[in-house]
């Protein structure tokens, strides 16, 4: 029921102005309900990190108000930062069954099922929450049981897409519902919030059958092997492959652990049929290579994937050999053209012959391209809009297309990470900040990485590092052994010998300079010296900048103890 004087507060914490790390936030006064709660992958200037997680500070600080986590699909844009917010909350989830499936394989493997409530959804379902009822809607999406979501509040109703795109001819499932989205439109939408991963690309996305043609053609002509990389989570297109292999009267083998996992998966909700064709990677050796088809992870060429240990004559089990043909069954993600092209050049050099996208129709997108984004809103007519899951050009686009179908400009948000959207009656307020940004994930450390440190790993990748360790009398200060030079990154130390004595040297004279000017007891003091004398005469040198670390051992005369003091704050 609609409320004029409840607040409704959307505060996206991911998932805005990039791609991936969605979450977003719906509170009322007393109840907050959460969608979404997924990674990103770390850019190339995050050296190290594995994975970046939303900042749930203010999630955390409001837990007793969480009423439930509602997903829209299995990405792992979309899931993957779930154990982390387990880690600090619990709540029941809210998903379709293959999403729920993928959620529970995740938290087994983190040893965290213990205790969580998982509620299977279907399509059509509704689910009271405190101050919101949720009810999900059939999608599609390139990966199977995607849902849209409506959510009641006390304000009037939000469409929440998720990833989506129209296809009329699904692999796994029924068509999207559209004829519900209608419905809801005529109930009267408050606000729509839209996928714009797609916005700038004109037209319609192609329906997944397309791609089953095209592997059609590619096996009926091909003799040798056929090694088909894809990502793992789109089961459509692994059953497609697997209903060209029964065609043909070919054996299909999974390889790569995401592979794995994801299809054992499916295979246990029902969503892959002719399972009897699947043989164990152990079998490979009992069938000749026209009898054998291999679905594998490594489209993005991955360092340790699957497919890019084979380009390279590192997987146990497999090697490329000559009459191989390759599909790569996806589009390169922005980054990642350079080692796609590295893993090409090598399944070249081994005789194989790679078939990518743009030699034919092998892969198509799950986004919603611009018509499909107009059809939604056309037959859902928002009162509001906010574009979402996009980089900034793209929830441009998105905006302007919303525009162009007569919703005024004033009634559309291009929201920001943290930024509240709040609804009040007939009032509508976008001013607001509460914290959000990056958490990154590396190893078992969640954000004890943070700009600093990334600095000085981009620092010594780039430049490299000098360490000068000496020993010093913690009396007088005089130089007792040193001082010792070593260089990581920067030079190689045996065909620089002159270098090297140059910097002992100059290290020798900035000491002796630190005590004349009164400084033979502040170690801070000294290591400043020696870190600046180094540093100019290096970079007179050379014209680099490597990461200069002096490292001082405190040593008093005689008997006593020894203390190393290094630069902590580098």
């Amino acid at each position: 029921m609609i409320t004029k004087n409840k607040k409704l507060r959307i505060i996206p914490l991911g998932g805005i102005r990039e791609i991936g790390k969605n979450f977003t936030v719906f509170e009322t006064e007393k109840d907050m309900i959460i969608v979404d709660c997924g990674i990103a992958f770390p850019d190339s200037d995050m050296p190290g990190v594995d994975s970046v997680i939303p900042d749930m500070t203010y999630v955390v600080q409001n837990k007793d108000r969480v009423r439930g986590l509602f997903l829209t699909h299995g990405h792992e844009d979309h899931i993957g930062a779930i154990p982390f917010l387990f880690k600090e909350i619990n709540v029941p989830i809210y998903g379709t069954k293959f999403t729920l499936g993928l959620v529970e394989k995740k938290l087994e493997e983190e040893g965290m099922t213990a205790g969580v409530e998982m509620i299977e959804m279907h399509y059509g379902e509704m689910v009271i929450k405190g101050d919101f009822c949720v009810e999900f809607i059939r999608t599609n999406h390139s990966i199977v049981d995607a849902a849209a979501l409506a959510i009641i509040t006390p304000c009037g109703i939000v469409l929440h897409t998720g990833d989506f795109k129209v296809d009329y001819t699904p692999i796994n499932g029924q068509p999207i519902d559209l004829m519900r989205m209608a419905e809801l439109g005529e109930k009267g939408v408050l606000l729509l919030m839209s996928d714009s991963t797609n916005a700038e690309h004109k037209g319609f996305t192609m329906s997944e059958r397309t791609v089953g043609r095209t592997f059609e053609d590619i096996f009926s002509r091909t003799k040798g092997r056929i090694i088909v990389a894809t990502f793992s989570s789109n089961v459509s297109r692994v059953q497609q492959i697997i209903n060209t292999a029964v065609k043909f009267n070919r054996k299909c083998v999974i390889c790569g652990r995401s592979m794995v996992n994801v299809i054992d998966v499916a295979i246990e909700k029902g969503y892959i049929d002719d399972t009897d064709v699947l043989i164990d990677i152990e079998e490979i050796g009992n069938y000749p290579p026209e009898e054998l088809v291999i679905i594998t992870t490594g489209s993005q060429g991955e360092p340790m994937s699957a497919l890019t240990r084979m380009a390279v004559a590192t997987h146990r089990q497999i090697d490329i050999v000559p009459g191989d043909t390759v599909i790569i069954s996806a589009s390169p993600i922005p980054g990642n053209e350079k080692p796609i092209a590295r893993m090409i050049d090598e399944l070249c050099k081994r005789g194989a012959n790679v078939i990518h996208k743009s030699l034919a129709e092998v892969h198509v997108s799950g986004h919603a391209c611009e018509e499909e984004l107009k059809l939604i809103q056309t037959i859902v007519k928002p009162k509001y809009f906010c574009p979402v899951h996009g980089e900034y050009r793209q929830l441009i686009r998105h905006k302007n297309i919303a525009v162009e179908l007569g919703i005024p400009e004033e009634n559309c948000f291009i929201l920001e990470n943290g930024r509240v959207l709040e609804f009040e009656g007939d009032t509508v307020r976008c001013d607001e900040m509460v914290q959000a940004g990056n958490v990154l994930v590396d190893g078992l450390g969640v954000g004890d990485v943070g700009s600093i440190v990334l600095r000085d790993r981009r620092h010594l990748a780039e430049d490299g590092l000098i360490a000068v360790v000496m020993t010093v009398d913690s009396r007088t200060g005089a130089l007792l052994a040193g001082p010792d030079v070593i260089s990581r990154g920067f030079v190689y130390m045996r065909e620089s010998e002159d270098i090297i004595d140059q910097i002992r040297e100059t290290t020798r004279d900035a000491l002796t300079r630190s005590d004349s000017y009164g400084g033979r007891k502040d170690w801070a003091y000294k290591k400043t010296v020696i870190r600046d004398a180094i540093h100019e005469f290096v970079y007179e040198q050379t014209k680099r900048n490597p990461m200069i670390l002096p490292l001082i051992m405190d040593v008093a005369a005689g008997p006593g103890s020894a203390e190393t003091t290094g630069d902590d704050e580098e």
